[in-house]
């Protein structure tokens, strides 16, 4: 009998490991050297040239700004994604690997395409939420494009993210039901702030759907996707990892060149939601 759809937290101790998206580091490992994300004089850097337009500003006025910062992109084929997840994702552990968002599992790189046991190219903002499938845009934007086993992309489907649910067999830790889907504990702070950089760049003025989060489920075919308020509680009880931090800097550097704004500040989902 499946458990009933309950709101349910469940608690965030993280290791530094942990933080490694389950990745075992040894202990003795100096956080200095095992996290690859930016120093604080980097980001400061991006307030100074990146961000700069968006400083200063909260609500609409920074989401406006933010979306005419990070709309300047290069954008990939639906192909090119399969190679740039390789390297996004790339396990530090072993370069020949991705991480699978939901299962944590690292997995050959070339065990991709669309058997059950692969790996395919999962549309956090689900592509069917506003129309856009894989066209080139938000269809193909690896901001919001990660590898997942196939058949647990298939459980969450395009399902809205909620707590709550009866835990997916396959992938431990991520729990669904009729209409929604909730992620793993250290993947749910990276969800959510995929889902709000999709809102932030596609405001309906380049062709595609206005997405916007609610706070709502079952969404359907509507270019929204909630549930807004559990959204903004997993952003904050899951801050950005190394390899968020990480991932973020080589679409950055070799791929889109635009930046996830939530990524390099957290802060500002409070400041426009």
């Amino acid at each position: 009998m499946p458990v009933p759809h309950i709101r349910r937290w469940k608690p965030l101790a993280m290791t530094a490991a942990a933080l490694l998206v389950g990745i075992t580091v040894p202990a003795a490992a100096d956080a200095a050297t095992t996290d690859p994300t930016p120093s604080a004089a980097a980001v400061g850097a991006y307030d100074d040239t990146y961000y700069k337009d968006a400083l200063g500003k909260t609500g609409p006025e920074l989401k406006s700004a933010l979306h005419t910062i990070i709309s300047d992109q290069t954008k990939l084929s639906y192909s090119q994604v399969w190679d740039a997840l390789k390297v996004t994702d790339e396990d530090p552990a072993n370069s020949g690997n991705v991480i699978l968002l939901y299962t944590g599992r690292s997995q050959s790189k070339d065990s991709n395409g669309g058997d059950p046991d692969q790996w395919n190219r999962e549309h956090t903002w689900a592509k069917s939420h506003g129309d856009f499938g894989t066209a080139t845009g938000p269809g193909t934007d690896i901001h919001h494009l990660r590898p997942t086993d196939v058949s647990v992309n298939s459980t969450r489907g395009n399902k809205d993210f909620d707590n709550g649910g009866s835990e997916v067999g396959e992938a431990p830790g991520n729990y669904t039901d009729s209409d929604s889907f909730e992620p793993r504990d250290a993947v749910k702070g990276d969800v959510a702030r995929m889902i709000l950089y999709m809102a932030v760049r596609y405001d309906g003025d380049d062709g595609f759907a206005d997405l916007e989060p609610n706070d709502k489920v079952d969404n359907g075919s509507a270019p929204a996707i909630g549930r807004l308020s559990v959204l903004k509680q997993w952003s904050d009880e899951d801050p950005p990892d190394a390899f968020e931090k990480n991932r973020n800097e080589v679409i950055y550097d070799q791929f889109q060149h635009n930046r996830n704004p939530f990524v390099d500040h957290p802060e500002w989902v409070g400041e426009i939601w």
